[in-house]
């Protein structure tokens, strides 16, 4: 490209634009913006460096505004005082974490299905992937749902229904992660811990005098 300028693309940042379904003019463009120096837009400039009609420009730059993958900021030139138009990315970079987190998302149900048919010792029946589907779209948090896996393997009731029941009860209870769970359980034992003590605490011969 213009003044032998090497246009440095990420293998992950094709794969992300391709999810964004852009043309090829617009990716180019983004392309562009990713490796400039400065984010404006000098329809020239950026029509002799990409070898692309204006015309293209234009669309591919209007098109990516109205995707709210790009937009304008008024930015102030610190020397001059000038006022003028800023690209920014930050559209971009925020559709690319949301991918981000759609993939972590898929591999995380793929991942807990492995978990679960581990603990199982068996291939998960149908109507169980369903049910375990179930819990993630009730946004069940994948921590709990293993959680509540590791608390029914500690009482030897390995069994879906069980994990169900669990869930159940502690979604009642407002728990949402496993963090929950470790704090109520500590409550819990710091009360029965208390109750116990104060039972030795008293003095059971006086109190047998005062009857």
């Amino acid at each position: 490209m213009g003044n032998n300028k090497k246009y440095v693309v990420e293998a992950n940042f094709i794969k992300e634009a391709c999810q964004l379904n852009l043309s090829l003019k617009e990716f180019l463009l983004l392309l562009y913006f990713e490796n400039a120096d400065e984010l404006t837009f000098d329809l020239e400039l950026i029509s002799k460096k990409l070898k692309v009609e204006k015309e293209d420009i234009m669309d591919a730059f209007n098109n990516l505004l109205a995707k709210n993958i790009i937009s304008l900021e008024s930015v102030k030139n610190s020397e001059s005082g000038k006022i003028y138009d800023k690209v920014s990315l930050d559209g971009l970079y925020e559709k690319l974490q949301e991918l981000t987190k759609k993939e972590q998302k898929k591999n995380m149900k793929e991942d807990i299905f492995t978990k679960f048919e581990t603990e199982f010792r068996r291939p998960l029946h149908g109507s169980e992937i369903e049910i375990i589907k179930a819990w993630l779209d009730k946004m069940y948090n994948e921590d709990l749902i293993l959680r509540a896996l590791d608390e029914a393997i500690y009482n030897g009731a390995v069994s879906i229904r069980y994990i169900d029941t669990i869930l159940y009860e502690w979604h009642r209870k407002g728990y949402v992660t496993s963090e929950d769970v470790d704090n109520a359980n500590k409550k819990s034992f710091e009360n029965k811990h208390l109750e116990e003590t104060n039972v030795f605490d008293i003095d059971w011969l006086n109190e047998y005098d005062k009857l």
